[in-house]
């Protein structure tokens, strides 16, 4: 363990018959990659320019299909690297930084799902109080919390991650780096990172879990005493989120049973696990409220049209 490329750097062991289809994958997730690029980018787009989408619903929807795009590019790139490459490898402090990434805007999905919740919570269950609640000043700072303290309580983490000492066979077996794996590979004490992780998960994804399941049940008991009409105005809003936050919600709780708990998967099964967990939420979102969201399907309608006539 002396040497400095085994003490530095790590070999990502996810991959599977690289050499064989390297160019098949890299082509595949390549165009994996420019749609989600694409596809949130233009729903962005779209709701920044039509000020009939100016409302705190499709603000939310706008940031949380950003963070898509960036959640992507945390390892995206590096992927497409590594199926051209000869060796998968990465540096031990980028692989602290793309994790840190990686489960800060993970965390951020999950605040902006939260507060789209509360957001649903409020126009149905307390209507006339709407416009005082959801203020311009609440949904900014809404928005940079939802940032905000991911980030900083992933910083805690990586910093503890940097102070430990590498000493163990230094292979992850995925395809991207996560703080969990690299905490296996350390020799010291871990119980401090330990802890930390623990809490971590509790504030990033069980806290928000509980508050949004609490609220779509409050919207379930108000919707069942509404008029038909309510009922489906209200599922129409609905139903796209509920549908985001469950898909979401299973793929992270995989994920954090999987790496936890050795399991004897297949690489090959194991490998394309790891593609769908980093790819699914963020290709699944631009069509589930594209095609479930009546005014952003309207508008996604007109801009397709608008460039066939041109």
């Amino acid at each position: 363990m002396a040497d400095g490329l085994n003490t530095t750097y790590l070999t990502l062991g996810g991959y599977v018959d690289v050499h064989k289809y390297g160019y098949f994958y890299f082509v595949f997730m390549l165009t994996i990659f420019i749609f989600i690029i694409c596809s949130n980018s233009v729903i962005v787009y779209l709701i920044c320019v039509h000020r009939s989408l100016h409302e705190p619903m499709y603000i939310f929807i706008a940031a949380l299909l950003m963070n898509s795009v960036l959640f992507s590019t945390t390892f995206y790139p590096k992927l497409l690297i590594d199926f051209l490459s000869e060796k998968q490898i990465i540096s031990y402090p980028f692989c602290v930084f793309q994790s840190f990434l990686y489960y800060s805007f993970g965390g951020s999905e999950f605040f902006l799902l939260t507060a789209m919740a509360f957001d649903r919570y409020v126009c149905i269950c307390k209507p006339l109080q709407y416009p005082t609640i959801m203020r311009t000043a609440t949904l900014k700072l809404i928005l940079v919390l939802a940032w905000l303290l991911p980030a900083c309580e992933l910083a805690g983490s990586a910093l503890l991650a940097t102070r430990q000492k590498l000493c163990k066979f230094l292979l992850i077996q995925k395809v991207n780096c996560d703080l969990y794996s690299v905490a296996k590979l350390t020799c010291g004490d871990t119980t401090e990172m330990n802890v930390y992780g623990l809490l971590m998960v509790i504030n990033l994804i069980f806290i928000p879990m509980f508050f949004l399941l609490f609220t779509y049940t409050k919207i379930l008991i108000i919707i069942l005493k509404s008029s038909k009409k309510k009922k489906k105005k209200a599922l129409q809003t609905c139903l796209p989120h509920l549908v985001a936050f469950i898909n979401f919600s299973m793929l992270s709780g995989y994920e954090a049973i999987k790496i936890r708990v050795e399991t004897s998967i297949p690489q090959m099964a194991n490998f394309i696990l790891n593609l769908l967990l980093i790819s699914c939420s963020s290709v699944f979102n631009p069509i589930i409220y594209g095609l479930k969201m009546k005014e952003i399907s309207k508008q996604v309608k007109s801009l397709l049209c608008q460039d066939k006539v041109n």
